[in-house]
């Protein structure tokens, strides 16, 4: 039976070293879910693989589309299933990691059709938005779905106006639209989440921003600068600096913006797999051997391989 390992995790918790060590193992390739890697425009500021790393396996979707394209999560889908059928024309084991719940629930479980944008409904929403800041769009959320809110990146506002539409278009929360039932793949899925104490966890987290400081990011940001618009730069890393050259604040203040917010994100990441994904808990003491439980869906009762994650 052809079989997808499947590693998911917070941001900075080590995803993609022990992602390439299970696909030395299993002589594989690895299909990315994250959904800023597939920008090729964006390199420090996403933590894209080093080209060591990514010389070490093969990779696919990682900086194949531009950030002057639209590219959603029924995109990805489409391209991350074609190819993961490529590979296992060769393979019988393939590794897809990737912090993007949605773009591996997509792979895993398929995600139900949303209604088109709407042009005037979209414009109400981006008014909003200038009037209020992205706090108005977290609050209309917040009593549009509050399941989703509790969910969502909030301090995305391309993502929190689709929400909001797709809420307002059919008179239901957007998170009733997750499929309820999983959609057949003719494959098998181990799904795994890596995971750390939070205090490692976080000062992981900062020290990689430190290290992005002094690869470059803030050079990275200003040469994308006039793009700050665009929906593939609605993201931590890049935000922060962009308030800062529009002199909203200092230099050192964006620095732990940007450490404070991906805080924030790995959080709700970690929120999101524990109450939305069937997996199996690890631990970085579990070493990089592959699993070798048999199920890996919790829904047998069979206790976690390592920790919880953390509240």
């Amino acid at each position: 039976m052809k079989t997808l390992w499947v590693l998911e995790g917070p941001t900075a918790v080590g995803k993609t070293a022990l992602a390439i060590a299970w696909a030395k193992q299993l002589g594989t390739w690895i299909v990315s879910a994250d959904s800023r890697q597939v920008y090729r425009e964006l390199r420090i500021g996403v933590a894209r693989p080093e080209p060591e790393e990514l010389a070490a396996v093969p990779h696919r979707l990682i900086a194949h589309r531009s950030i002057h394209a639209y590219y959603s999560v029924s995109h990805f889908e489409t391209e991350a299933l074609r190819e993961i059928e490529d590979g296992f024309k060769t393979h019988d084991d393939l590794v897809l990691t990737g912090g993007s719940g949605l773009y591996v629930q997509a792979v895993c479980e398929g995600m139900d059709e949303l209604p088109d944008a709407d042009p005037a409904l979209r414009a109400q929403l981006i008014e909003l938005y200038e009037k209020q800041g992205i706090e108005g769009l977290r609050q209309a959320l917040r009593l549009a779905d509050p399941t989703f809110y509790r969910q969502a990146d909030l301090c995305n506002p391309v993502r929190l106006r689709r929400a909001l539409e797709v809420c307002y278009l059919t008179g239901q929360p957007y998170s009733s639209f997750r499929r309820k039932a999983a959609a057949k793949r003719p494959f098998a899925i181990r799904r795994y989440a890596l995971n750390r104490p939070r205090e490692e966890l976080y000062d992981r987290i900062n020290r990689r921003v430190d290290l992005m400081i002094a690869e470059g990011l803030e050079e990275e940001a200003r040469d994308l600068y006039a793009y700050k618009d665009l929906p593939a730069l609605q993201t931590v890393g890049y935000r922060e600096w962009f308030a800062h050259f529009d002199g909203l604040m200092d230099r050192e203040t964006a620095i732990e913006h940007i450490k404070m917010n991906s805080r924030r994100y790995a959080k709700r990441q970690i929120t999101w797999l524990k109450h939305q994904t069937p997996c199996r808990w690890l631990s970085p003491a579990d070493g990089d051997a592959l699993p070798t439980d048999n199920d890996a869906s919790p829904s047998d009762g069979r206790p976690p391989l390592a920790i919880q994650p953390n509240e």
